[in-house]
């Protein structure tokens, strides 16, 4: 448990340095750089994308060579490199270039921190203990974002944008200080030869790739979150209240994914998973109909439920069902499908915008995301 607590603390403290920043990245391009709903999708699917290639290749070689923390470790040093870049940008395509840090440093990481979860965990609790680490995470998030919030109030239309990315450097830095102190399991049998990479590959269970499918399919109707954001400006959100919004999206999902990932434990995975599913497609109908800022509000508190039940509920499942010498492997599989899918969703997210307006691309993900409940209730 102190181990699960650790890694948790890392996620507060790296989430709270990333959402001070995130939220106000579309605001920043749009303001600064006069950046179009499609170049704001280019730019996260892109970032996205590249970055998630190097999640399965980082979750392979944790498996390999069994070290899971320094690998763990490079990948949250990224962040500060983000912060940097993000002060000395002069363009879209400096920002993008940030993006692409920030996301390379999420790919190298994420594998092997939820292998020492996994490893942390015991076999009955796992969803449990993936609950403590994201609700740990996502209320880093929300004070972030209420960090980021209170800052642009108190700027009263003179936001300096350059001095919040660094600030945001302090509590990257606590997290890493965090990470050292989480005690890595080693194998008795490091030197134990593995199998090439795509030999592995062939022998998953057809149910594991059955699921990778439908979480790829999901996917490419859940485009990045920015267009969540620039909705909530389209209605007639001012900037800081966009922000606020994403505040109750973050502290609605903090509160959630506890109990959800214990929910897991004890009427399955995929049940939860299915409601999940569910619940995305009724908040993004939401979006797309949306007409009045009540709506968008109770909207971005149901886009937290289904974080909670998703986010750490896949991760335990993938983890139980892949086979033990692939388990990061596999986790860092789910995350790279999951940020290749991010990229047409994205750039489709941001098209469908500007040819049909709004609605088009929220309803298309949430027809998606019913099309991969249903497969997931038929099929797995």
């Amino acid at each position: 448990m102190q181990n699960i607590m650790y890694l948790g603390l890392v996620s507060f403290f790296s989430d709270i340095s990333a959402e001070m920043v995130y939220p106000l990245i579309p605001l920043y391009l749009v303001s600064s750089f006069g950046a179009t709903p499609v170049i704001v999708g280019i730019i996260e699917g892109i970032a996205e994308s590249m970055a998630s290639l190097l999640k399965v290749f980082s979750g392979y070689f944790t498996d390999k060579y069994q070290k899971k923390k320094p690998i763990a470790f490079c990948g949250y040093a990224m962040g500060l490199f983000y912060k940097l870049a993000l002060l000395f940008a002069a363009s879209w395509v400096g920002i993008l270039l940030a993006r692409i840090i920030d996301r390379i440093g999420k790919g190298i990481r994420t594998a092997p921190r939820d292998v020492l979860l996994s490893e942390s965990a015991d076999k009955n609790s796992m969803g449990q203990a993936f609950g403590i680490h994201k609700a740990l995470d996502m209320a880093g998030s929300a004070l972030g974002i209420l960090i980021a919030y209170l800052l642009l109030v108190n700027a009263q239309g003179n936001f300096n944008y350059k001095k919040l990315f660094l600030i945001s450097i302090v509590p990257m830095i606590i997290g890493l200080i965090a990470l050292l102190l989480v005690k890595e399991k080693t194998e008795s049998t490091q030197t134990k030869l593995r199998e090439p990479f795509w030999n592995g590959m062939k022998k998953l269970d057809g149910k594991l790739k059955l699921y990778l499918l439908i979480v790829f399919i999901f996917t490419l109707g859940n485009s990045s979150n920015t267009f969540l954001l620039l909705r909530a400006k389209s209605i007639g959100f001012s900037d800081t209240n966009v922000v606020l919004l994403y505040l109750v999206y973050n502290f609605s999902a903090a509160i959630l994914s506890f109990p959800f990932g214990k929910l897991s434990d004890k009427v399955g995975r995929k049940n939860v998973l299915v409601a999940g599913y569910i619940v995305f497609a009724s908040v993004y109908f939401g979006f797309a109909f949306a007409t009045n800022a009540t709506t968008l509000v109770i909207s971005f508190i149901f886009y937290g439920f289904y974080t909670a039940l998703i986010s750490g509920t896949e991760r335990a499942m993938i983890a139980e069902i892949s086979p033990p010498a692939l388990k990061g492997t596999m986790l860092g599989l789910h995350a790279t499908l999951v940020g290749v899918a991010l990229l047409p969703a994205s750039i489709i997210a941001g098209a469908l915008w500007n040819v049909f307006g709004a609605v088009a691309p929220f309803s298309f993900g949430a027809s998606l995301s019913l099309f991969a409940a249903l497969l997931l209730i038929r099929y797995l």
